[in-house]
């Protein structure tokens, strides 16, 4: 079965998951050339300077408007910011009925919320993305309305999956994950930075330095991810006794690194929890 899926907002979130969509239909076609696309894929914005530039690139259908969009998609991927989602979600009601999936890829709101607006009918799937889902390397949490049939999960979970990893979560945390995979690769950034200014300082040319660091907080990852050993363990293969590495771990548990970590991703979630109360509250 082929899916309308339109998204409302093409900003860094929706740009980067419309663009790897496209990715996947290419090469979903190129292995099958007589084949069709799972996704047709439409957008609208706001800021049509932004929308037209991502058409061009992608070839997506450009939408004349929010409602409009919605009349024609089965899936609506809303990907506004919190505080514009109210009037857009009041824009498309005429168009929701319980055939259409409304999927919020917005932090801090609940699919009671999308419900107290659009209706009690309404059909609602609440995702986490990530940015890195610009180069098929993202990672997406989904909670489910009871009222998604397995056929329809099915889709959205290959949705999601054009731009990486994907994982169910029960709604109950998908605060409490946003600091964990929505905002962290933020403080990837500033680290790769950090240790890309120190190596510079050492002498090392920057964009030499961006690139080393890079990679190797990539391949870290990847270990992780693929050898299942605990992080610690992984540490501990790199901290030879007497070396250079543990000389740099003891000043950064001295200076406060995991705490720093600890209480930045606290506070991700608190404000995260803060959104979600003053939609509610207004």
């Amino acid at each position: 079965m082929s899916y309308k899926v339109g998204f409302i907002g093409t900003g860094n979130m929706g740009g980067a998951l419309i663009k790897s969509i496209v990715r996947y239909n290419k090469e979903a076609l190129g292995n099958n050339p007589g084949g069709g696309v799972l996704f047709s894929v439409s957008a609208f914005d706001i800021n049509s300077e932004l929308l037209k530039k991502l058409a061009d690139e992608t070839g997506i259908t450009v939408e004349t408007g929010a409602e409009s969009l919605a009349k024609n998609c089965d899936i609506i991927v809303m990907a506004v910011k919190p505080q514009y989602c109210d009037n857009v979600l009041k824009e498309i009601k005429p168009a929701i009925t319980d055939k259409k999936i409304i999927v919020s890829v917005i932090v801090g709101l609940s699919t009671q919320y999308f419900k107290s607006v659009l209706g009690s009918h309404t059909r609602v799937v609440r995702t986490m993305p990530n940015t890195p889902a610009l180069v098929g390397e993202g990672m997406t949490l989904i909670s489910w309305d009871d009222s998604i049939n397995e056929e329809e999960r099915k889709a959205i979970i290959e949705l999601f999956s054009c731009s990486g990893r994907v994982e169910e979560l029960e709604e109950s945390l998908m605060n409490e994950v946003t600091a964990l995979t929505g905002s962290s690769p933020a403080y990837v950034f500033i680290l790769i930075e950090a240790m890309a200014d120190a190596a510079v300082k050492s002498g090392i040319q920057r964009n030499l330095a961006y690139r080393l660091a890079a990679q190797t907080v990539m391949g870290s990852a990847k270990m992780v991810l693929e050898t299942g050993k605990h992080p610690a363990e992984l540490k501990d293969m790199v901290c030879s006794p007497a070396g250079t590495t543990i000389e740099a771990v003891a000043v950064l548990e001295q200076e406060g690194f995991r705490n720093a970590i600890i209480k930045a991703m606290d506070q991700c979630t608190k404000r995260a929890r803060e959104i979600g109360k003053k939609n509610f509250d207004k």
